[in-house]
C-alpha cells in the first residue's frame, strides 16, 4: 500500500501561534507525513486563524512536506485576492501548495458570509464562477473579470484544485478540479463517488480526478466514551451517531493501516487525519507509524 498519502491537519493554535504553527509543521514533516492542512472560514464554530497565512508559516518552517487548504472558502473573498494569495504561497512555499476549495459546511451558520458581505445563499454560484477564472489568475495570464482584463504578476503554477463536499461535489469535482475531497464518511461513498468521476470523466476524455478522503482520528488507547463523543460531534455533519462511528479512524497503527487500506480501495489515493486525540503530537506519530506500516505492506 506504497501508494496511498497520509497527511493531517493542523492543531488550534493559541497564543503563540507563530512558533506553534512552525513546531507543528515542521513535527509532521519530521515523522514522515506527506501533507499538513488548515481549514477556512471567516467566523466558524470554533476560532480560527487564517488559513493562508497558517500555511503560510507551516512551509516557510518546512522543506518538503505539502501545505494544504483543506478547504478554502472560495466565495467569501474577492476572487482576485484569493488568487493572488495562492499564487503568492506557491512562490514561497516551491510549488507545494495543494488547493482545496467548497462552500462552507451549514454547521458554521451564515454570520461569517454576513460579515463579508456575500449573500449565504448565492455561495455555490459564486463558488463557481470563481473557479472559472481562478486558474488563469493564479497563472499570471490576462483574464477577464467584469468585462475588464485582469493579470495579476507574478504567476505561479496552478497547485492540484480538490473540491471539497460529498456526493453533490461531484459536478464541481469534474467541471473545475483535479480531486474530490469528501470529509467524515465511509468507504461505501467515496467508492461510489469514485466510480462516478471515473466513469463521467472517461465520457469527457478527461483524466478521473483524485479522491483525498478527510477523515477523524481518536488514535492510541482511548476510552469508548471519547470515541463516541467524538461521533456525536459529527452530528451537525448530517450523520448519526452509528454512521460517524464508521468513519472515524480509531485504534491503533496496526488497526488505522487496514482502516486506510479499505479506503484505498475504495479510491482514496490520500487520507487527511483531523486529530482529536489529547495530544496531537503524539497522534501524528501513531499516524506516522501507520504510515510505515502501509509503506512495508
Amino acid at each position: 500500500m506504497a501508494g496511498v498519502r497520509i497527511g493531517v491537519v493542523l492543531p488550534p493554535f493559541g497564543a503563540d501561534a507563530g512558533r506553534e504553527v512552525a513546531a507543528a509543521a515542521r513535527h509532521a514533516e519530521r515523522r514522515g507525513l506527506d501533507s499538513v492542512w488548515t481549514g477556512d472560514h471567516l467566523v466558524a464554530v470554533r476560532p480560527k486563524l487564517d488559513a493562508t497565512m497558517v500555511l503560510t508559516a507551516a512551509a516557510a518552517a518546512t522543506e518538503r512536506i505539502r501545505v494544504g487548504f483543506g478547504v478554502l472558502v472560495l466565495a467569501l473573498r474577492p476572487v482576485a485576492w484569493a488568487a493572488k494569495q495562492v499564487a503568492t504561497l506557491q512562490h514561497l512555499s516551491g510549488g507545494r501548495v495543494v488547493l482545496g476549495v467548497g462552500v462552507g459546511g451549514d454547521v458554521h451558520g451564515d454570520i461569517g458570509w454576513h460579515a463579508a458581505g456575500v449573500p449565504f445563499a448565492e455561495r455555490g454560484p459564486r463558488t463557481d464562477a470563481a473557479l472559472e477564472v481562478l486558474p488563469g489568475l493564479v497563472r499570471g495570464e490576462p483574464t477577464v473579470l467584469d468585462d475588464r482584463k485582469v493579470t495579476l504578476e507574478p504567476g505561479a503554477p496552478l497547485p492540484p484544485v480538490l473540491v471539497g463536499g460529498g456526493r453533490a461535489a461531484l459536478r464541481r469535482a469534474l467541471r473545475f478540479g483535479h480531486g474530490w475531497y469528501p470529509a467524515f464518511t465511509d468507504e461505501a461513498v467515496i467508492a461510489d463517488g469514485a466510480r462516478r468521476l471515473a466513469e463521467r470523466a472517461a465520457e469527457l476524455d478527461r483524466p478521473a480526478p483524485e479522491v483525498t478522503a478527510g477523515v477523524v482520528a481518536v488514535l492510541g488507547d482511548v476510552p469508548r466514551e471519547r470515541i463516541e463523543a467524538e461521533a456525536r460531534s459529527l452530528a451537525g455533519y448530517g450523520m448519526s451517531e452509528d454512521e460517524a462511528l464508521r468513519t472515524l479512524l480509531t485504534g491503533g497503527p496496526a488497526a488505522a493501516a487496514d482502516r486506510i487500506t479499505a479506503l484505498a480501495a475504495a479510491g482514496a489515493t490520500e487520507v487527511v487525519a483531523l486529530c482529536r486525540g489529547d495530544d496531537w503530537f503524539h497522534q501524528v506519530e501513531l499516524l506516522a507509524e501507520t504510515r510505515r506500516l502501509l509503506t512495508t505492506a
